[in-house]
């Protein structure tokens, strides 16, 4: 395998890194959520402007027609610049690649561009209370009326919902249909419709940015299906593949390589490194985010080839969850903060939140499933 960068991905890395040099970003101390979205849409705006947003998408979108390792090293620049993730990403890494392979000219000219610039957020419709993990059992119904459907149905774990303009929401068109994953549409859903509920949920943390959505005879017009009828099931694999495998890896692999050199620092400035139970977390920390790393390279050369990204996703969605968890637990083990004090610390937060991480996104259930089927080939 060869890792060295050609001359344009070491200059595009470069220009990346000047600009950011040259674009103040660090956010201020938020009042609440709807505050630190506020800022979040004025800095997205401003990468947006110089189209340094959405590189991966087509030059004629907005983009920059990025290469893979163009994209890699696009994130791994943003997390080392330790630059707030811009505050529309389920925009532009799920849905905008969503509508780039499946959608209509129409839509791709209609809502491609307030994306970029978070003019327009979008949410997520996808889990629900009971089919969260098994998606094919979704319930919200898409009943044919004349011009479009009638929705009606619940989701969860929808982040940013009560900020969002538009949600790509999976429904039930056919509840006849042979098969559970048969049936399903993609649908794009107005969130200011007066039939959308949104309810934040508080997470452990504090945050509010999931959201219960109810959703009660949501008119959406048939121009709003994304692919055709039925074919939702094939659409949500294309987003959910983006979503594990294709943007979020070299980020988190920059921030937590940062991460995992604080903690040493502190360990061993504190004399953690003489326990035992430190020096193996922190090696298996070390060990994890090279296996990350080396998925990571994977993912670039399948990428490299024109190939679409596969069930290999979830086996770097699964590989992240237990990297970051054991790090998180580590954070604690080095600090020794107790997550329910008060004066525990960022550390803390980090570890609450990384109890999250084996559900979002798919849970670490579903995505051994997911390996032992279609990559290893074992019985169901």
């Amino acid at each position: 395998m060869d890792l060295s960068l050609r001359e344009e991905d070491e200059e595009f890395a470069s220009s990346f890194r000047d600009w950011l040099a040259g674009h103040p970003h660090r956010p201020p101390a938020f009042v609440d959520l709807a505050d630190e979205v506020a800022w979040g849409r004025a800095w997205q705006a401003t990468l947006a402007a110089d189209r340094w947003v959405g590189v991966h998408w087509p030059s004629a979108y907005g983009g920059r027609s990025a290469t893979p390792v163009q994209v890699a090293l696009y994130q791994s620049e943003y997390a080392r610049s330790q630059a707030p993730q811009p505050v529309n990403r389920v925009g532009i890494n799920l849905v905008g690649p969503t509508l780039l392979a499946h959608g209509t000219e129409d839509q791709r000219l209609r809502y491609l561009p307030p994306i970029l610039s978070a003019e327009e957020i979008w949410c997520q419709l996808f889990s629900e209370p009971d089919a969260g993990s098994d998606l094919a059992s979704l319930s919200t119904r898409a009943t044919p009326v004349d011009g479009g459907y009638l929705v009606t149905g619940r989701k969860v774990w929808t982040s940013y919902a009560q900020f969002a303009s538009w949600g790509l929401c999976l429904a039930r068109t056919d509840p006849e249909a042979a098969r559970p994953q048969q049936g399903i549409t993609a649908l794009i859903v107005d969130m200011s419709d007066p039939g959308v509920d949104v309810r934040p949920l508080v997470q452990m943390t504090g945050d509010a940015e999931f959201n219960e959505v109810f959703l009660t005879d949501v008119f959406v017009p048939a121009e709003h299906v994304v692919g055709t009828e039925g074919q939702g099931w094939t659409v949500a694999g294309s987003t959910l593949a983006h979503e594990r495998g294709t943007n979020f890896p070299f980020k988190e692999q920059v921030v937590h390589e940062t991460y995992l050199a604080r903690l040493y620092d502190e360990a061993r400035d504190n004399g953690g490194l003489d326990d035992p139970l430190v020096a193996d977390a922190l090696a298996r920390s070390y060990v994890d985010l090279g296996v990350l790393r080396l998925h990571n390279l994977r993912t670039l050369t399948r990428l490299g080839r024109g190939e679409e990204p596969g069930p290999e996703s979830s086996w770097i969605k699964l590989t992240w969850t237990t990297m970051t968890q054991g790090l998180s637990d580590a954070g604690l083990l080095v600090t020794g903060r107790d997550p329910s004090s008060a004066e525990a610390g960022p550390w803390a937060r980090q570890w609450l939140w990384s109890k999250a991480a084996g559900i979002a996104g798919g849970t670490s259930q579903v995505q051994r499933d997911i390996i032992a089927g279609r990559i290893l080939g074992l019985p169901r």
